[in-house]
Parts: structure tokens; C-alpha cells; sequence
């Protein structure tokens, strides 16, 4: 009698053809596009809000920081990667900020694991809104505390959840800038909130440094809360500044206890020099020409009116096309005629809200938006037909 030939077993990672397919079909795959150096296309998709990335003095910064420093930090911060220009940094972006203090992370997005984590953990409550940005997201699943998600800025809902928690400690974390919507959160009524309720607020100020608040100091020193004993903020440096890397600013009493439990921060390597003499160098141009953020959100208002949609009181312009097909074509066509801008897909945004998301410069000259006017006018025509 024939021995029955074994079941052949499938293949370990077979499963991601299927998963492959099943976002292909619902025009949510994602790849890379690497762009080249002389990109021809007018770029409304980084983050590059003041306009340094390539600017001569942020490039000359961080090549000088190179040249003294070398190319790597070498260790983590609590071994060889904290250099004098670390510490530089985080005093310069406290003071011009208005923290007390500072720490500089390697991404924003280390910041907010760092931050989150070392402010929460087992027996805590954290509150989140629920469009906060995934580093937020993440670090609430990574926290080991209880999590609430409420409504996109709806303070009584806040209130409500610290109101009833058991837990000692909370804290309410929130972006300043919608990164998807460019809306501003309610940061003095949740201020109040916490004040009242014995909670610490902490905010991911990633897209309102350089180009909100009084000179681009953030949201926080727009509503006068940037030193506030019971608030702590993050930035980053790849946005604005033009740069890489992050930082946690707020009291002196936040980071030295992140200095002693950030994970983020001491088991990842420090950022590199050449990036922390290249923020340097962007703070000061921020410093020097305080009417660049004025030119940002002058340069968002006109994409807004091009496309159709109210002003932001940020650089993003959110323009919601609902089909991620429908998004994901408009942007495809966008980059035929000239103009690269982002397409905001989900996982990023809610169900039903796909998206371009435009971002303004505040190096955008007149021929740049006579540009962007005509691009739109052909593109959202198509689109919403």
C-alpha cells in the first residue's frame, strides 16, 4: 500500500502576496520613489516649511560640524554621542522656545517614544486624541498604561475621562499642528483641563515650530504656556529647521528623568554632529528673519484659495478627495504637470478621507504659486468631476 505523499506546508511569508493584493485592490500600496538631486518637480510635499534644507548657512553648519566633529556621535548619549554642540543645542532651543530645559533625541519620532514612555508606564493614564500622529500613537501602546482615545480636540471628553480615572498619574497628549488637517489644537482649554484635573500635557509641537506662535516659537508660546511647570513639549528638527533629529523641551525636572529612564534616548545612538551644527544654524536664521513664518502661512493661504479649501492656520493644506484611487490619481497627476504634493492615504487619515496634502514654504516666490494655481485648477477639476 502507497504512503500517502505529506501535505506540502506553504511557504512562512506566503501570506504577504494576499495582504499585497488585498491593498492593491483597495489602492493603498505604498513604494518608494527615490528623487534625485536636480528634482525638477515645485515641491508642496516635505516638510521644509522655512525653506533651509539647502540653505548656504544650515548646509555650511552642519558641514563645519561634520569637519570638527566627524561623521557619527559614536555612542548613545550617556556614553561618547553627547558632544558640546548637543548641549548647545538643547540650551538654544529651550531659550528660544521659552522651556527651561531640553533634550536632544535622534528623530521627533524618538522623542515621543521617549517622552510618553518615561512620563507614563504601568498605573498611569494617558489620554490621546485620536488624530494624534503615530509616534503618539505607538508610544501609548508601548507605555504599559491604561490609554483613553478621545475625539479629535474635544476637551469635555478629556475632562470627563480625567474626571473618573483611579490612577495617580495621567497625562493628555496632543499634537499643537494637525499633521494631516493643519488645525491647531485647543492647547489653553486642555491646559486648564489638566491644571484642574492633576494631569501634565504634553505636546508634539513637530509642525508648529518654525511657523506658528510668536517668530515661529510654536503654538505653546503663541497661548503663553511654552514654560509651564506642568506642560512638556516636543520638536523636531527635520521639518522647520531643515535638519534631522528631535528633542523634548519643559522643566529641568522632565529631562533629568528622561536622561535616567528614556529608552529612546539611552540605548539609541545620538544624533549625528552634522545635523546638530545644521539645526544650529537654522535656529539662528529663524532668529535673524523672524518673517519667515509669516511667509509660510502667507504662502499656505494662497494654495488654500487655489484649491478651494478655507486658509490653514498652518503650512498644511489639507484638500480631502475621499477615494484613496481618486487621491492617489490626482497626486500622480499632479506630478505629470510639474507639482509634487503629498497623498495622505490609511491607514494616515480616517476612511473616506483620502487625501492630497499640500505644504507651503516660505521661499515660495509669485512664480511659484502662479504654478500651483494653474496645476490645481486642472488637477481638482478632474478630480471632483
Amino acid at each position: 500500500m502507497d504512503t500517502p505523499a505529506p501535505a506540502a506546508t506553504p511557504h512562512p511569508l506566503a501570506w504577504l502576496d494576499d495582504t499585497a493584493e488585498r491593498r492593491r485592490a483597495a489602492g493603498l500600496r505604498r513604494e518608494l520613489r527615490p528623487r534625485p538631486a536636480d528634482e525638477p518637480l515645485l515641491d508642496l510635499a516635505g516638510n521644509d516649511y522655512l525653506g533651509l534644507s539647502r540653505d548656504k548657512r544650515v548646509v555650511d553648519g552642519g558641514v563645519a560640524a561634520l569637519r570638527i566633529w566627524g561623521a557619527g556621535s559614536t555612542g548613545s548619549r550617556l556614553v561618547t554621542g553627547s558632544t558640546e554642540l548637543h548641549a548647545q543645542l538643547e540650551r538654544e532651543l529651550a531659550a528660544f522656545t521659552g522651556a527651561e530645559a531640553g533634550l536632544v533625541f535622534s528623530s521627533g519620532y524618538a522623542a515621543n517614544l521617549g517622552v510618553v514612555t518615561a512620563l507614563s508606564g504601568a498605573g498611569a493614564l494617558i489620554v490621546s486624541d485620536a488624530a494624534n500622529h503615530a509616534s503618539l500613537v505607538d508610544a501609548c501602546r508601548m507605555s504599559r498604561a491604561r490609554v483613553a482615545v478621545t475625539a479629535h480636540n474635544d476637551v469635555a471628553a478629556v475632562d470627563a475621562v480625567l474626571a473618573a480615572r483611579t490612577e495617580e498619574r495621567a497625562i493628555v497628549v496632543t499634537d499643537s499642528v494637525g499633521s494631516a488637517d493643519g488645525d491647531l489644537a485647543p492647547l489653553r482649554a486642555l491646559h486648564a483641563v489638566c491644571r484642574a484635573r492633576g494631569a501634565v500635557l504634553v505636546v508634539d509641537e513637530a509642525h508648529g515650530l518654525g511657523v506658528c506662535g510668536p517668530g515661529g516659537r510654536g503654538v505653546l508660546a503663541g497661548v503663553g504656556l511654552a514654560g509651564a511647570d506642568d506642560v512638556v513639549f516636543t520638536v523636531t528638527l527635520s521639518k522647520s529647521l531643515g535638519s534631522q533629529g528631535g528633542a523634548v523641551l519643559g522643566p529641568a525636572a522632565v529631562i533629568a528623568h528622561l536622561v535616567d529612564s528614556a529608552r529612546t534616548m539611552i540605548f539609541d545612538t545620538g544624533l549625528a554632529p552634522a545635523c546638530v551644527g545644521a539645526a544650529l544654524a537654522a535656529l539662528q536664521v529663524l532668529r535673524d528673519e523672524p518673517g519667515r513664518p509669516w511667509a509660510v502661512l502667507a504662502a499656505a493661504a494662497a494654495i488654500a484659495a487655489a484649491a478651494g479649501v478655507a486658509a490653514p492656520p498652518s503650512a498644511v493644506v489639507s484638500v480631502v478627495l475621499g477615494s484613496p484611487v481618486v487621491a492617489f490619481d490626482a497626486a500622480r497627476r499632479c506630478a505629470e504637470l510639474g507639482l509634487r504634493v503629498g497623498c495622505f492615504r490609511p491607514p494616515s487619515v480616517p476612511e473616506g478621507t483620502s487625501r492630497l496634502r499640500l505644504t507651503a514654504r516660505a521661499d515660495l516666490g509669485d512664480a511659484d504659486l502662479d504654478r500651483v494655481r494653474a496645476v490645481l485648477a486642472t488637477v481638482l477639476a478632474e478630480a471632483r468631476s
